[in-house]
């Protein structure tokens, strides 16, 4: 299968399936010197793991990662970082059921009209346990980005038609609820929506929202690789996101110039931007401001709920999907974003050094 490996400089390349062995991530790229250890991924795949919340599939996992390589006397070495973790609590058998029949939202259609073939447990390379190799990478590339200067902050800023309101904004608040939202009272109120959707049988969307501060000027090329536009793909590329934003997004087409443009001025002898309805990119490039995206993840598609499909022999039928799944996929999905915001921008920034001969000349003086 093509399409598993991601980057330029820092390179990822994932591999497992949602009830094999298990699942994991080689890490090429990663610069010599960096303080790592098992308990700095854990605590980013503590983020995504099921089980933790009413609102999370109820499948049981630890999600314990094991480093195979890469890291001696607690630093990374400049080779390849391979991380595993192990499915423990595979159940099959809860999917035997759909291996004769396509799930609605689901890959299995595409799977089996591009290979002939199907691994229907649990969705094989296209389950949400995918994510598990991104985030362990991603923890990688945010630990380097703190070191630069460089924070994310990414959280849910919808479920459904529930948002949080801007004013009511506190960070330390994410990790207090089960959403992952900066508003006490919409995570409360999103819970209810989530509770009556439940009842019904039914899953909800949401929005997931990521800032970046710190970012230098002009990570990102001019054309092709425009860090806006590798953004998109990075994100659009997790399991579930049907809408990607930056800045004011779609917001845009009802804009006029003399509201969209970013104005500048001069602060403290730097060039500044006096707002940021283009979220941090001008060009294709950094501008130095905080980057802002946003993600719209679709409704768990596998419901309770009594849906029409079609089976293996070309009838039409009736199923309603029993097994442990997700109400909502967003909170769970707020560090995928992360991670792959994280991983987008350090290859960015390893790309940007040979961007001047002038820096290169500096750095080789050394030598």
């Amino acid at each position: 299968m093509a399409g598993s490996i991601y980057g330029k400089l820092f390179r990822v390349s994932t591999w497992g399936e949602s009830h094999g062995a298990g699942v994991g991530v080689v890490v090429d790229g990663c610069p010599a010197g960096l303080e790592l250890s098992e308990a700095d991924i854990q605590q980013y795949l503590n983020r995504r793991k099921p089980g933790q919340s009413r609102y999370a599939t109820p499948r049981k996992e630890t999600d314990t990662v094991e480093i195979l390589s890469g890291i001696f006397e607690g630093r990374t070495t400049g080779t390849p970082i391979s991380m595993l973790v192990r499915n423990e609590t595979q159940r099959s058998s809860d999917y035997s059921e759909i291996a004769g029949y396509y799930r609605p939202g689901h890959a299995d259609f595409t799977f089996d009209g591009k290979y002939g073939f199907r691994d229907y447990r649990g969705g094989g390379r296209s389950s949400g346990r995918e994510t598990i190799a991104r985030v362990a990478a991603g923890a990688i590339a945010a630990r380097l980005l703190q070191t630069l200067g460089v924070e994310l902050l990414t959280y849910t800023k919808s479920i459904g038609p529930i948002a949080i309101d801007y004013d009511r904004f506190d960070r330390k608040v994410i990790l207090e609820n089960s959403l992952f939202m900066p508003d006490a009272a919409a995570a409360e109120q999103a819970a209810q929506y989530i509770e009556e959707m439940m009842k019904a049988h039914d899953s909800v969307g949401g929005m997931a929202e990521c800032i970046v501060t710190g970012m230098p000027v002009g990570i990102g090329e001019t054309v092709f690789d425009k860090l806006d536009a590798n953004l998109a793909k990075a994100v659009v590329s997790i399991g579930a996101v049907k809408g990607f934003e930056i800045g004011d997004g779609m917001a845009v087409a009802q804009a006029v110039g003399s509201e969209n443009n970013d104005g500048f001025v001069m602060e403290d002898g730097s060039v500044r931007k006096r707002s940021n309805h283009a979220g941090g990119t001008l060009g294709g490039m950094s501008d130095g401001s905080s980057i802002v995206i946003r993600a719209a993840f679709k409704p768990t598609p596998s419901i309770l709920h009594e849906q029409e499909t079609v089976n293996k022999n070309g009838e039409d039928i009736q199923i309603s999907i029993k097994g442990r799944h997700d109400p909502v996929i967003v909170p769970r999905a707020v560090v995928v974003v992360e991670s792959m915001v994280a991983l987008t921008l350090i290859d960015g920034m390893m790309e940007h050094m040979c961007a001047r001969l002038d820096w290169m000349k500096e750095f080789y003086r050394r030598f």
